[in-house]
């Protein structure tokens, strides 16, 4: 395996070239514009033109590593399953977020090998912050005036809020039966609503707690968010309690899965009895 520390540098400066092309899509006047998939997500002008900046600066960067981006073509997912290595990539998560004006989507990338992923990036285009993860060695935050700060996630502590990390967009029966175990079982809860993967940068920082997650979502979708969190003391599980692994099934679906920053704590495998 590479020096995964030499490949921040020139992955920051990457997501900040894809950023400012969102950045440009996102403050013009057809920023409402976008056609349907076939799943019927939208996909705007900005995804495209992220995805295409990506592509080629990360093919220039590791020419012996595949990319499966979520703008990819279907022979791209077919060969897939050959590659023990690869780039798995989010151009824009959170297009819906991106499409409602709130600012809250963010550019992922992670590299996987073996299932696991060992390297994740979250760009956040807007305020020009990367968080990165690799796990057993760093989590920092590197901002945009070069900036960097390591960062952890913070323990649980008995009689005070758990702070609970959800999107408004996603509700449903298994969501709230969690919440209300959770009330009974540790007490108070202070729900704090945001979109994409901006969950992840704010558990891996210690500024929540727990994310949990029932509603489907993409392998892209959570790679750079697991490695972010592991790297930054916490946990990504699926309901059978293992961590997730990546392009090792025939579908790129995630499982359900829940996402703690005090990963040793003695309340989530009593919460996943129950899940």
């Amino acid at each position: 395996m590479m020096n995964l520390a030499a490949l921040v540098p020139p992955l920051f400066d990457l997501c900040r070239e894809a950023g400012e092309l969102i950045c440009e899509h996102y403050h013009a006047p057809s920023a409402d514009q976008y056609e349907a998939k076939g799943d019927d997500s939208p996909l705007t002008l900005a995804d495209i033109a992220s995805h295409h900046c990506l592509e080629a600066g990360l093919a220039a960067l590791a020419p012996d590593i595949p990319i499966l981006s979520e703008e990819s073509p279907p022979e791209a997912v077919a060969r897939r399953r050959e590659w023990s290595s690869l780039w798995l990539v989010d151009p824009l998560d959170g297009t819906k977020e991106f499409l409602g004006r709130t600012g809250e989507f963010t550019i992922n990338i992670a590299l996987v090998h073996d299932g696991a992923p060992v390297l994740g990036v979250i760009y956040v285009p807007l305020e020009a912050v990367a968080y990165v993860g690799v796990p057993g060695e760093f989590a920092r935050r590197y901002g945009p005036e070069d900036e960097v700060n390591d960062i952890a996630t913070r323990a649980l502590v008995a009689g005070e809020p758990m702070r609970v990390l959800a999107s408004r967009r996603h509700k449903g029966e298994r969501l709230g039966a969690c919440l209300a175990w959770l009330e009974r079982h540790w007490g108070e809860l202070a729900r704090d609503n945001s979109g994409s993967a901006l969950k992840f940068c704010h558990l891996a920082e210690g500024r929540g707690d727990f994310y949990p997650r029932y509603a489907p979502c993409c392998e892209w979708d959570t790679a750079a968010g697991q490695a972010l969190l592991e790297a930054a003391g916490g946990a990504l599980v699926g309901l059978d309690g293992l961590p997730l692994r990546y392009n090792a099934r025939d579908t790129l679906l995630s499982e359900p899965f829940l996402a703690v920053g005090d990963a040793g704590h003695a309340l989530w495998p009593q919460l996943l009895q129950e899940a």
